[in-house]
């Protein structure tokens, strides 16, 4: 089943982007996942083991620094065109 996952990582601390940063790598690293960057959030896409898989590595380096931070996440059993822009009809 291939799905669709969105993700934000909200490091609670001053010094947050190398967090981010770190995150957003550790996902990227999956030649198995589409990724897509913004300014508000990281779409991937890909088979459900390896979406999976991807996060908990992902989470378990930035959980391991021992600084509080907050995951919000959001999975769609489906597979959107990340890499696209959304059609808007009226």
């Amino acid at each position: 089943m291939r799905i669709t996952a969105e993700v934000s990582l909200y490091p609670l601390q001053e010094e947050y982007l190398p967090s981010i940063h770190s995150f957003i790598y550790s996902i990227q690293k999956s030649s198995k996942l589409d990724v897509t960057v913004n300014q508000m959030s990281t779409q991937f896409s890909g088979e459900l083991k390896d979406v999976m898989q991807a996060v908990e590595q992902a989470l378990m380096i930035s959980f391991n620094t021992g600084k509080p931070e907050v995951l919000v996440a959001k999975f769609l059993n489906a597979e959107l065109p990340i890499n696209e822009l959304p059609l808007i009809t009226t």
